[in-house]
């Protein structure tokens, strides 16, 4: 008889609550996923390459060359306080953040080590983690900031934690680690002899003026961080899935010896479109240009739902909206997330979701990564309480 792995894990709620929106035809503010294309230059890049010739067999394993060097080059431009990091030797393309979490877990976590997680987290980590036989140590985030109690962090490690993994622009809040967390990370991992997992897929996304911050920048972290990006998130390209992992030589070692075994390489004409795109921004102004676009974004969903009865929590980062729901409902946050899909017309993601004991802050999750015309139109239905049946069943207040 098969024995399942993970035998309490279904299917991912940004999947199920995708799917509810098109059964319903419910605007989609759920999944973390644009409804705009990448730039033009970017898809012409791809068409082009995917009719040239001698474009169409295996890149090399940890990716084109002149893509790795076009990353390591925008690296250096965007982190001058950082060593550049080496295109040979510590640049790796995978397929998708998602590739490169998944190959960096399973390349350093070993049976019974145990990895803290900070919750709210992405519900990849923690499934993840216990398929290489590691041991999830999970810690609140405390609301409604986000931001790290580094005291309870220190006293969930043990002599057998091995790797902290953080997200920073955070997925679902917002949050972004200042300058005292790298400093309280920094002293946690050269304590215990540890590493960092750095989920840094939205690094470009910090808004009012702060100028965003990676793990590798800090002197004592870049030795012990494998730091994640996403091309999907920076260039509004999820379903291309390419992402990218900047690591020392000794772990990019490691994660490529997993990788190798897991997709080998990504694919070769979207590489070459990527590099197309890089090596034509010298000045990176698309990526330096994404903190404002999104932002915009930010201020006009968040201004549109002034005044609604909505408890908007703060955005510093990444490209979604926390919300309370008090003033509508009682109900947990799964069934108010039916509810607003069902009576209301917008899909949400229920935080719960994001911890692994389904712990219910009251709050939901709206992805304002949209055209403003469906920004209007969500935010429109979001003001308009149905004058429908509403859910009771008693909940959490949210978080203050």
């Amino acid at each position: 008889m098969l024995r399942s792995k993970l035998p309490a894990t279904g299917v991912s709620i940004f999947s199920q609550m995708t799917a509810l929106a098109q059964q319903t035809g419910a605007l989609n503010l759920a999944q973390g996923f644009p409804d705009y294309d990448p730039p033009l230059a970017l898809r012409e890049a791809l068409a082009r390459h995917a009719l040239a010739a001698g474009s169409h067999q295996y890149a090399p394993m940890p990716g084109l060359p002149r893509l790795r060097q076009a990353i390591a080059a925008q690296v250096a431009r965007l982190q001058p306080d950082a060593p550049a990091p080496d295109p040979e030797t510590e640049v790796t393309l995978t397929a998708g953040a998602t590739e490169a979490l998944y190959a960096a877990l399973a390349a350093v976590v070993q049976p019974g080590d145990e990895v803290i997680i900070l919750e709210p987290a992405y519900d990849l980590y923690g499934p993840a983690v216990r398929l290489q036989g590691g041991v999830p140590r999970y810690v609140r985030l405390p609301a409604p900031h986000f931001r790290p109690d580094w005291a309870a962090v220190r006293a969930a490690c043990s002599v057998h934690t091995k790797l902290f993994i953080i997200n920073t622009p955070h997925n679902p809040s917002g949050a972004v680690f200042e300058a005292e967390d790298w400093d309280a990370l920094a002293a946690l991992t050269e304590e215990l002899d540890a590493l960092v997992l750095a989920d840094e897929v939205y690094a470009p996304l910090v808004f009012d003026g702060v100028a965003p911050r990676s793990a590798r920048q800090h002197p004592a972290l870049r030795a012990r961080s494998l730091v994640l990006a996403s091309f999907g998130k920076t260039y509004h390209a999820t379903g291309w899935k390419v992402g990218y992992c900047l690591a020392p030589p000794t772990l990019t070692t490691e994660l490529r010896r997993v990788h190798q075994f897991v997709t080998f390489a990504v694919s070769t004409p979207t590489q070459h479109a990527l590099a197309d795109a890089l090596e034509a921004d010298p000045t990176d102004a698309h990526w330096r240009g994404l903190a404002g676009f999104y932002q915009a974004k930010r201020d006009a969903f968040r201004a549109a739902l002034a005044g609604s009865g909505w408890q908007l929590l703060p955005v510093p980062g990444g490209y979604f909206q926390l919300a309370g729901y008090a003033a509508f409902s009682t109900a947990g946050d799964l069934t108010f997330a039916h509810e607003l899909a069902r009576d209301w017309g917008v899909a949400v993601v229920p935080v719960s979701a994001f911890y692994h004991d389904g712990f219910d802050p009251g709050l939901v999750r709206f992805c304002f990564a949209k055209e403003a015309s469906t920004l209007a139109a969500a935010t429109a239905r979001l003001r308009e309480r149905p004058s429908g049946p509403q859910a009771d069943r008693p909940g959490t207040a949210p978080a203050s």
